[in-house]
């Protein structure tokens, strides 16, 4: 397992995700808490501890840490209180109970500082043309380093690709909700279910502008603007951008003639095979490794980049 990716799960039903990472559970583990926690490496619990200064003195800062490995995860305020994980687990089990969800994958990123379960909504795919669909997901993200609060949302996955894709809507009930770390951030996961509806019509809204996008055709000149402004570089020609700048942008132009999905006649050429190129870019080929990616749609800066770009294709289709 690599450095960022601790541990994760997945289902033997599934493609092994994330190449070829991850801890492989009979199908049963599907509907399974235990087994998921386990299967998962998330068998563990933090605290916190106090700390103190070289000369002995508390201060009101706290050190979290792991109990099974006493490694220290994050430095947080006194008022900061951890999510276990199995709170996070157990958090879909009235979807699950309720045959709306089941678990599909989930983990541990970088020594247990960052945890996610994702699991998937038992409602009918969105289909953008024939052959083309994204299916449903529900995303719990947890840090225990003090750094982010908990998130649960909505996400789509390109199924053609795994891509993780981003909400077409800006509002924020298209966002993953955001729960700072307190002693009612349980109370406060559990009114977050209240909004399950509003979500889903959400994913039906974000599929109707992907196919809004797909009636809009390119030309290069759109294509090539449109990387150019998604990287930075859009008032430079292409004299003055470096030599690695520019292999990223004929990169990525190859991804949206030729890239997973791109083929498809009622997708090749349009603004919709435009934004799924760049997305194949941030999902297989942005930043240091595969692990890191993961980690950047789902908890950095990347996410950031996923909504401008469909935004930015969205603007310019008119």
């Amino acid at each position: 397992m690599s450095a960022d990716i601790e541990s994760m799960f997945y289902l033997q039903r599934d493609a092994i995700p994330w190449h070829n990472l991850g801890n492989a559970l009979d199908n049963d583990a599907a509907t399974d808490s235990e087994k998921v926690r386990k299967g998962s490496g998330l068998n563990w619990i933090t605290d916190t501890k106090p700390l103190f200064t070289a000369s002995g003195e508390q201060v009101s800062h706290r050190a979290v840490y792991r109990k099974d490995t006493n490694a220290i995860l994050g430095i947080v305020g006194p008022k900061w209180q951890p999510l276990q994980n199995h709170v996070m687990i157990d958090w879909f089990l009235p979807f699950i109970e309720a045959e709306e969800a089941t678990y599909h994958t989930g983990g541990s990123l970088c020594g247990g500082q960052k945890v996610w379960m994702l699991c998937e909504l038992k409602r009918d795919p969105e289909i953008i043309v024939p052959g083309d669909e994204f299916t449903k997901f529900m995303l719990l993200s947890n840090s225990h380093d003090g750094k982010t609060a908990i998130r649960v949302g909505f996400t789509p996955i390109r199924v053609v690709c795994h891509n993780t894709l981003s909400m077409a809507h800006g509002s924020e009930v298209s966002k993953l909700l955001r729960v700072r770390h307190s002693l009612q951030a349980e109370t406060n996961l559990e009114r977050i279910r209240d909004t399950v509806d509003a979500w889903n019509a959400q994913f039906v809204a974000t599929a109707e502008q992907y196919r809004y996008l797909t009636t809009k055709t390119i030309n290069q000149n759109d294509v090539h603007k449109y990387i150019k402004t998604l990287l930075g570089v859009v008032d430079k020609s292409d004299d003055e951008i470096k030599t690695r700048q520019m292999n990223i942008i004929n990169g990525i132009e190859h991804l949206i003639d030729q890239g997973l999905g791109q083929t498809n006649p009622k997708v090749h050429g349009t603004y919709y095979a435009m934004y799924q190129g760049y997305n194949e870019y941030l999902n297989h080929f942005y930043g240091r490794n595969n692990n890191n990616r993961l980690d950047s749609l789902w908890f950095g800066p990347n996410t950031t980049k996923n909504m401008n770009a469909l935004q930015l294709a969205l603007q310019m289709a008119g």
